[in-house]
C-alpha cells in the first residue's frame, strides 16, 4: 500500500491496525466436521481464503483432507469472492456458485435467492472476523437452519503504537486523505482512539479529511460510525482504491 501510494507521488504513513488470529478452540469447527461427514449439511458458504484455510487445518488434526473433501461433495457449495475460490480451486473441490462483485453478503443473499432453495436445510457459514448477523437474520427468516463456523477473528497488533501515533496525527489535522481496506479496520481504529481518550476528536477531525474506502462493505461501517465516504474503489482493490484517490481526492480535499 505504501508503494503504490508512493509511486503516486504522495506521502504515506501506514499504521497496521488488526492481525488474524484463530480461535483457541475449535469446537465449531469439529461440529461443523461432524454434521458434515455424517451427510448433516446442505449448503456450505466459504466467506473467506484464509478462513477456508484455517478451517481445514484445524480439521486435519483429527480427519484426513480426503474426509473432508469427500464431505464438501455432498453439499452445494457457495463462494463469495476470488480469494476462497483460488483456495478451493487449489483444493480441486467444486464451486456450484460464486457471488458477484463487490462481493458482500448482499450479493451472496441475491445469489441464495435466485439459485437455491435452503428452506428447511442446514446452510453453514465460514465466518470471517467478526460474524455476519444480517446475513444470518436474512437466511432464518428464508427459513434456513444457519451453522455459523468460526475459524478466526480480527484483533488489534500485538503494537498499538504506530495506530496510536495516527490517531494522534489525524487529531493534529496532518492528513489529508484516510483510506481503509477493510470493515474491521474502522472498529479496531476507533478502540485505539477511545483508549487514547481522542475518539470524539478523530471522528470529528475524519470528517474534515477525505475518506477512501476499499469497498461497499468497508463503507457501509464508515457510514454506520458517522463518516462520509467520497470514495469508493470499483472493483474492490487496493490499487484502484488508490489511483482513484490521486484522480479524484486532490478536488475534494479541503484546504
Amino acid at each position: 500500500m505504501r508503494s503504490l501510494i508512493e509511486r503516486q507521488g504522495g506521502i504515506a504513513t501506514v499504521a497496521p491496525s488488526m492481525q488474524e488470529v484463530p480461535l483457541d478452540e475449535n469446537r465449531a469447527a469439529f461440529q461443523f466436521a461432524e454434521k458434515l461427514l455424517s451427510g448433516q449439511i446442505d449448503t456450505v458458504v466459504f466467506m473467506t481464503g484464509v478462513g477456508a484455510r484455517a478451517l481445514l487445518a484445524a480439521l486435519e488434526t483429527r480427519y484426513t483432507r480426503e474426509e473432508v473433501f469427500a464431505g464438501l461433495e455432498r453439499c452445494t457449495i457457495v463462494v463469495r469472492g476470488p480469494k476462497p475460490t483460488a483456495v478451493l480451486r487449489e483444493w480441486n473441490v467444486r464451486i456450484d456458485h460464486r457471488a458477484p462483485e463487490p462481493n458482500t453478503w448482499r450479493e451472496l443473499l441475491a445469489l441464495v435467492d435466485e439459485h437455491l432453495t435452503i428452506e428447511a436445510t442446514t446452510v453453514a457459514v465460514q465466518e470471517y472476523g467478526q460474524p455476519n448477523v444480517q446475513f444470518y437474520e436474512e437466511l432464518k427468516r428464508r427459513n434456513a437452519r444457519v451453522m455459523t463456523v468460526p475459524v478466526y477473528r480480527w484483533a488489534l497488533p500485538d503494537d498499538v503504537g504506530p495506530l496510536a501515533a495516527a490517531v494522534r496525527a489525524t487529531v493534529a489535522g496532518e492528513f489529508d486523505v484516510l483510506a481503509f481496506t477493510s470493515a474491521q479496520q474502522v472498529h479496531n481504529v476507533l478502540e485505539v482512539a477511545q483508549a487514547e481518550g481522542l475518539r470524539d476528536d478523530w471522528l470529528s477531525t475524519a470528517k474534515s479529511c477525505v475518506i477512501a474506502s476499499i469497498g461497499p462493505t468497508c463503507s457501509e461501517t464508515l457510514t454506520e460510525i458517522g463518516l462520509p465516504v467520497h470514495l469508493e474503489a470499483s472493483p474492490p482493490k487496493m490499487g484502484q482504491l488508490v489511483k482513484l484517490i490521486f484522480a479524484e481526492g486532490p478536488n475534494l480535499v479541503r484546504r
